[in-house]
C-alpha cells in the first residue's frame, strides 16, 4: 500500500504511531520498511453507506471483496451471505480447535466430523433459507489474576462454524477499514507488535506524559443498537445481518437457567473480537485519530490492543483536555474508563 506523507516529512508507518496531526494527502511513493515491516497507509474514512455492491461469485470472490472494499471506502456490500458456502464452512470446521469445550449442544469436534458433509450441507441449508437459529452460550467461570474472576461463554459447535466462516467475509471489509494502530485481535498483529509499536513511538517522538487506559467490562457493554448501526456502515445484506443479530440476543445458559443478553458481546465467541473491533473503531479509533490531526499541536501517539490502549503526549495539558473530552465520548456510547485502571503517567528519559 502507499505511503502518506506528512507535512514534515515523515512517513506513517505500519505501527501507526506517527503523531503528526495528517492533512488528507493522495497517495504515491516507492514502498518502504522500518525494522523489516512495510509501511501503509492509515485508512481514517468513517465509511459513507451510500453506494452498494453487486452480487459476486467465483473461487475469487472473497478476493474481489477485498479489492473492493480498499477500492472504495465508502462502499456498501449488499450481497456477502453467499459466500458463506460449504466450502467455507468445511475450512471453518477444520479451524477449530479439536479439544476445545463443548457448548450447550453437548457437540464435540470429533463427534460432529462423523458424518461431515451431510452435517455441513444441512447447515449451509439452514444459513441460508433463514432457518438456522444460534443456541446460547454456556457460560463458565474463569478466575482472574487479582483473584476475581470473569465470564466466559462457550458457543455450540455449529455457532463456532459459522462464526468463523462469517467473520473471514467480515474481515475481508473491516481489515481494509480498522486503523493502523489497532492490534488486537487482527490476524498477523501480535502483542509483540504492538509493544514494538510502543517502543518506536515513545523512542522517536516527544513523550513526555502517557495515558495507560482500560474501559471497563467492554465485552458485557458493547450496546447492541450502536453495534447494529456500525456494521450497518459498510453492510447492506439483511440475512447476513441478521445471522449476525441472532449471535448477540442469543443469550446464555447458566445452572441450567437461559439469561436474555441485551447488551454485550459473549467472551469466548469466534464473532466477539472483531465485533469489539468494530465496535472500538467507529467509538474510539476514528475520533482518537481525528482528535490527532485537528486538536494536537504536540506529538501524540497511539497503540490500541482490544479495549486497553496506550498513548503519549508532548504536552501535559493536551493529555489531560484529551482524557476529559475521551470521557464523554466513550459514555455516549454506554462505556466507561475504568477509574483504577486508567493512569495518566509522567514519562521522561
Amino acid at each position: 500500500m502507499s505511503d502518506n506523507l506528512h507535512t514534515n516529512g515523515h512517513r506513517e508507518s505500519h505501527y501507526g504511531i506517527v503523531p503528526e496531526k495528517q492533512p488528507n494527502e493522495s497517495q504515491g511513493g516507492p514502498q518502504e520498511a522500518v525494522e523489516g515491516r512495510p509501511w501503509t497507509q492509515e485508512n481514517a474514512e468513517e465509511p459513507n453507506p451510500c453506494r452498494t455492491q453487486s452480487r459476486e461469485s467465483g473461487p475469487s470472490g472473497l478476493d474481489r471483496v477485498r479489492e473492493a472494499a480498499k477500492r472504495d471506502p465508502q462502499m456498501k456490500f449488499t450481497a456477502l451471505l453467499h459466500h458463506v458456502n460449504v466450502e467455507l464452512l468445511r475450512s471453518s470446521y477444520y479451524q477449530l480447535k479439536r479439544g476445545a469445550a463443548a457448548g450447550v449442544d453437548g457437540m464435540r469436534w470429533q463427534a460432529y466430523g462423523e458424518g461431515l458433509e451431510e452435517r455441513l450441507v444441512d447447515l449451509h441449508g439452514r444459513i441460508h433459507r433463514g432457518a438456522y437459529e444460534a443456541q446460547p452460550s454456556r457460560r463458565v467461570w474463569i478466575p482472574k489474576a487479582d483473584g476475581r474472576e470473569r465470564p466466559l461463554g462457550i458457543a455450540a459447535l455449529e455457532d463456532k462454524i459459522a462464526q468463523t466462516a462469517v467473520v473471514q467475509v467480515l474481515n475481508q471489509i473491516w481489515e481494509e477499514d480498522f486503523l493502523d494502530f489497532s492490534y488486537g485481535f487482527r490476524e498477523g498483529r501480535s502483542q509483540h507488535d504492538a509493544l514494538d509499536a510502543l517502543y518506536v513511538g515513545i523512542v522517536s517522538k516527544k513523550v513526555n506524559d502517557i495515558l495507560d487506559l482500560d474501559i471497563r467490562s467492554f465485552f458485557d457493554k458493547v450496546g447492541h443498537d450502536h453495534l447494529e448501526k456500525f456494521i450497518r456502515h459498510r453492510m447492506g445484506d439483511e440475512r447476513l445481518i441478521r445471522l449476525i443479530l441472532k449471535w448477540l440476543k442469543a443469550g446464555v445458559m447458566e445452572d441450567g437457567q437461559w439469561f436474555e443478553t441485551k447488551e454485550g458481546t459473549p467472551q469466548g465467541a469466534v464473532a466477539s473480537p472483531v465485533l469489539a473491533n468494530l465496535y472500538l473503531h467507529y467509538v474510539l479509533d476514528l475520533w482518537v485519530h481525528a482528535w490527532r490531526r485537528k486538536a494536537a499541536r504536540g506529538d501524540v501517539i497511539v497503540v490500541r490492543y482490544a479495549d486497553d490502549a496506550v498513548l503519549g503526549f508532548q504536552y501535559r495539558e493536551e493529555a489531560e483536555k484529551f482524557l476529559g473530552q475521551l470521557q464523554e465520548r466513550v459514555r455516549k456510547f454506554g462505556l466507561e474508563l475504568h477509574p483504577e485502571k486508567t493512569r495518566l503517567i509522567e514519562f521522561g528519559r
